[in-house]
């Protein structure tokens, strides 16, 4: 073996690992099941894919005993059968299909992996090799035990472990390594994480109440879970997958390449994510959770089964981590000895955490913009001009120049025609007025967010006016109160899809909330975090049920076209709107603050990553459309038709210019002690 290409750094580790009094059992048990299984000593193909003492020294009972401390004897002897299977079908994968790149063998091999894991009934396929043996004997042994909502859970997040196996190879294949948002969203599938969330589940005996499982909370706990546990697997499995077997899918490796660092820099930062993703999990436990249980009424019983999922999610990070530095798979000499107490672990991240909560607001910042890549040339509506006439009257007509949110000039400045006429090119001018519109009042909408519940950080107002405003697109709104609610009113009955829309809206203001939430607690957001929530804070939903042909939606490869651009269009805003919400808004949901304050870069440096990663995701984008073509041609030419008009409408409209920034309330309207009043006042809701 090679010499180690980097230290191991010090991992932020704050639960004490737990060892099961029962390993030895599983150690005996999970053993004579793989051996029963046909995965030891048996050539697959003319290849052995494990010996006796490749399972021996892996030791994968050792990992279960870590991370289902509590688990009984025969629960410990399950879960350890289920993560040789695991592994023994990464390494059978590996040898059999990535080693030799055969793509059209590897799909076969997972259709017929499918048959083996039904929702519901019985399995009928007779088994043909010991990834189906395994996973046939497992089914039988786990699934009956569980609920209806657990079963589709677990059904879902095996199929995307195995079918995310492909895009590995593809990229192998390619000799293309991914970009870093692309990794993180495509490792958490492949990597398996969600699939062993699940597995806690049933461990613990504690299912999550399916009305929440779905909400972002435990969304965001399952990612920074798997976050967590994935990029520590990529910190220790560098030398064996990058060196040994030629592997792109590492996310050390990945950011190496993508921010021009040293192996051990790349380390480092990877590290740094671990410890982000870690603390946005205690932050997300801690103070989301909770609120999560009040607004849907959770009872107390299944109160303590989330927080016990939760704890189980802690103890298997914690137990994850202790197993890599022991197990024989993995780059770890000398790490055990050069360990330190969690006490130090505390120590040493607090500097990072406190980062997070110390930014002061409307600093001095760069007026640069890095130039980014165009997507594509733009075609604008003959219908624009017209139509930017009836927007002002509109506006005007149902009060949204209110001359304290906006007047005409900000309004002429935003000029959300142009951004219509340029996402939808193709649109009658009744279509038309209804998307600028739209936009319009969802750009109003932020802006009154920020203005008057982040100027009082009235976070329960602000919820209060969330609620109205999904109650106003339900199946009995209430009567229109302010310029906010009537503008929204007027455009519902002019919406064809009003589902979809009444989706997208609500999604937007909650993800506003989220916002407001850091800016009360002066919280600079996780990256990842921030990232994934950009595209529901900028409106993509939103605009793209406007302007796509709703029948072409969903699936993997409509969501990575739709994902990529959402980013691509979220970033270029962050960079376009950066100097106007940093300096002028105080602002901290922006991702060029977001990457200055997670690597402690220069503002220069951070303008230049996020332009970078725009265009990682425009590249991405470009090759995703160009491997799909079983999605619709119309579909795809809208997305290029949204991407084109998005980007043309930052580089053309005056939301974002010097001249506009010059007439901002904070420096251009009545300043000092109590001001802010001035312009909000006449918003709120009287008494308040």
């Amino acid at each position: 073996m090679p010499q180690q290409p980097f230290v191991l750094p010090e991992f932020y580790m704050p639960y004490p690992a737990r060892v099961n009094p029962h390993l030895e059992r599983a150690r005996t048990h999970s053993k004579a099941w793989a051996y029963g299984m046909d995965m030891v000593g048996v050539p697959q193909h003319g290849t052995v894919i494990w010996d006796e003492h490749d399972l021996d020294s892996h030791d994968y009972a050792l990992l279960c005993a870590y991370t289902h401390p509590d688990a009984g004897a025969d629960e410990l002897d399950l879960i350890t059968d289920w993560y040789v299977w695991v592994f023994y079908f990464d390494d059978h994968f590996l040898e059999l299909y990535k080693r030799t790149g055969d793509i059209e063998n590897a799909r076969a091999h997972l259709d017929r992996i499918a048959l083996f894991m039904p929702a519901g009934g019985e399995i009928t396929a007779t088994p043909e090799n010991p990834v189906e043996r395994g996973l046939a004997d497992l089914w039988d042994r786990t699934v009956p035990h569980r609920s209806a909502a657990w079963r589709r859970r677990f059904v879902e997040s095996t199929k995307a472990l195995l079918e995310e196996s492909l895009w590995e190879l593809a990229n192998i294949n390619e000799g293309r390594l991914a970009n870093p948002i692309e990794y993180v969203e495509m490792r958490r599938k492949v990597g398996g994480a969600p699939w062993s969330a699940n597995l806690v589940e049933h461990s613990v005996h504690a299912e999550v109440p399916d009305e929440i499982a779905a909400s972002r909370p435990l969304e965001v706990l399952r990612d920074c879970f798997a976050d967590g546990v994935h990029l520590r697997n990529d910190l220790f499995s560098y030398q064996r997958e990058v060196q040994d077997e030629g592997e792109l899918s590492n996310g050390v490796l990945v950011v190496e390449k993508f921010l021009g660092l040293t192996t051990q820099e790349a380390a480092d930062a990877v590290n740094d994510l671990i410890t982000s993703r870690l603390h946005q999990f205690e932050h997300t436990a801690l103070t989301e959770v909770p609120a999560l249980f009040d607004e849907h009424g959770v009872d107390p019983a299944a109160r303590a089964a989330t927080f016990a999922y939760v704890k189980g999610l802690q103890d298997w990070q914690s137990g994850g981590h202790e197993w890599h530095l022991r197990s024989g798979r993995y780059m770890n000499e000398g790490a055990l000895d050069g360990r330190g107490p969690i006490l130090s672990s505390l120590l040493t991240t607090a500097p990072r955490r406190l980062r997070a909560y110390s930014h002061p607001p409307f600093g001095a910042v760069s007026a640069s913009r890095p130039a980014v890549e165009p997507p594509l040339p733009v075609r604008l509506s003959p219908h624009l001009e017209s139509g930017r006439r009836r927007n002002v009257d509109w506006a005007r007509s149902t009060g949204l120049l209110d001359g304290v949110v906006w007047d005409e000039r900000k309004l002429r400045a935003a000029d959300l025609p142009l951004c219509a006429a340029g996402i939808r090119p193709d649109a009658t001018a009744a279509e038309l007025d209804v998307i600028a519109d739209w936009l319009t009042w969802s750009t109003y909408a932020d802006d009154h967010f920020q203005e008057v519940f982040g100027a009082t950080r009235d976070l329960a107002a602000a919820k209060a006016c969330h609620e109205r405003l999904t109650l106003l697109l339900g199946d009995d709104p209430p009567a229109p109160l302010g310029p906010l609610e009537a503008a929204l009113a007027d455009l519902r009955p002019r919406t064809p899809d009003l589902p979809a829309v009444r989706r997208a809206v609500a999604s937007m203001t909650s993800s506003w909330l989220w916002k407001l939430a850091n800016l009360a607690q002066n919280r600079i957001p996780d990256p990842i975090d921030h990232v994934e929530m950009r595209r529901r804070t900028f409106g993509v939903e939103l605009s793209m049920s406007l302007t796509l042909p709703p029948g072409a939606r969903g699936g993997r490869a409509a969501q990575t076209l739709e994902h990529t651009a959402a980013d691509y269009a979220g970033l270029l805003n962050d960079l376009r709107s950066h100097r106007k919400e940093i300096r002028f808004e105080g602002e901290l949901n922006n991702g060029v603050l977001v990457v200055r304050n997670f690597l402690g870069c220069p503002e220069d440096r951070a303008l230049r990553i996020v332009a970078d990663l725009a265009e990682a995701r425009l590249a991405e984008f470009r090759h995703a459309a160009a491997a799909a073509p079983d999605l619709p041609a119309a579909y795809v030419e809208a997305l290029r038709n949204w991407l084109a008009g998005t980007a043309h409408w930052h580089e053309n409209a005056g939301r974002y210019r010097e001249t506009e920034l010059g007439h901002h309330p904070r420096f251009g309207g009545p300043t000092g002690i109590g001001t802010s009043s001035l312009r909000i006042s006449s918003l709120l809701p009287a008494g308040r």
